[in-house]
């Protein structure tokens, strides 16, 4: 749980929007939420809701077409707006890490495992010669890589999709960062070895007392690993918080929506509720509420504005003109 009042990460109405040939994309709209340090903040919703987008502007690594038209990004106290890219450069790997969501496509395919591990070392660090070595294994040891000393050598394509995302966190962690941010870290690989890699982040997360953000469209996996939940949907965060209030007590028509969507384990099949409609075109004259389109409990209320930032508890955030309860 959070182990401080300050949040070592703070996201302040945020807005966001790239420039394309059919359109001006606002993919991200007033944003705005906290990590503290020590903390695990799930962000959740539907493919396209923003989720990544968010990620890449907090590390700076935006698309050249992307433009930020609001807000501040405030890591302990700076706002990385203000930065200039060789300072980013410089925090990118020592003070704040990603992991990405394709592990094979985001290692370099013809420089070793170990390789990669030592560049980041080299480019963070002091570390030279056998010491760097010694670091690079010590920390494939580190994500329970087997016969590490072996593995430094081989190359991704050696390397199963787990194994590949282990040397991928290895690379993340290897600087002590303070923030890490995982994209969807387990899509695509098997379900016992999604629990090793989900379960290897929870031990760092705390061994390093990092702030983690984890981010998935799997609401189970983010009910078990994260203190806190952000609900996010076509650009617009609509709820945030702690994860048993969240389920227990969903404000937002969104949320409810999103937990009626997600399968149990006492329930079949049958029991599940699909989402109606579908997310709004970005590129569009939208509503306030981007999800009034798709929701029963739409008033003209819902029209009036810009949303409103209610608060149902302490730390409990909803952005609803008619929300639930």
């Amino acid at each position: 749980m959070t182990e401080e009042r300050i949040p070592l990460l703070q996201v302040e109405d945020l807005s966001l929007e790239f420039r394309t040939r059919t359109g001006t994309v606002r993919a991200l709209e007033r944003v705005s939420f906290e990590v503290h340090k020590g903390e695990t903040l799930g962000v959740v919703g539907e493919s396209g809701s923003g989720k990544s987008v968010m990620s890449y502007a907090i590390m700076g690594i935006l698309d050249p077409s992307a433009a930020v038209t609001s807000g501040r990004i405030l890591f302990g106290g700076i706002d990385l707006l203000e930065k200039a890219e060789s300072e980013l450069q410089e925090m990118r790997g020592r003070e704040m890490a990603m992991i990405f969501q394709n592990p094979r496509a985001s290692l370099n395919p013809i420089r070793a495992a170990g390789r990669q591990i030592e560049d980041v070392l080299y480019r963070h660090g002091n570390l030279r010669g056998d010491k760097l070595r010694e670091r690079a294994v010590e920390l494939l040891r580190q994500v329970r890589i087997p016969d590490p000393e072996r593995r430094f050598h081989a190359y991704p394509f050696e390397l199963s999709g787990g194994m590949c995302q282990r040397v991928l966190i290895a690379m993340a962690i290897a600087s002590a960062p303070w923030l890490l941010i995982a994209d969807e870290p387990v899509t695509g690989l098997d379900v016992t070895t999604q629990a090793v890699i989900m379960d290897l982040i929870d031990d760092l997360a705390r061994t390093n007392h990092m702030a983690t953000i984890l981010i998935t469209h799997d609401l189970g996996l983010a009910a078990e690993h994260c203190d806190r939940i952000a609900v996010m949907h076509a650009g617009h965060v609509v709820e945030v918080a702690e994860t048993g209030r969240l389920f227990r007590s969903p404000r937002h028509p969104y949320t409810a929506k999103l937990i009626a969507a997600t399968p149990r384990p006492d329930e079949g099949l049958a029991a599940l509720a699909a989402i109606p409609g579908g997310l709004p075109d970005l590129r569009a004259k939208l509503p306030p509420c981007r999800y009034s389109a798709r929701c029963e409990r739409y008033a003209r209320a819902c029209d009036l504005g810009p949303l409103p930032a209610r608060e149902f508890s302490p730390g409990h955030r909803v952005a609803c003109w008619n929300p639930i309860g």
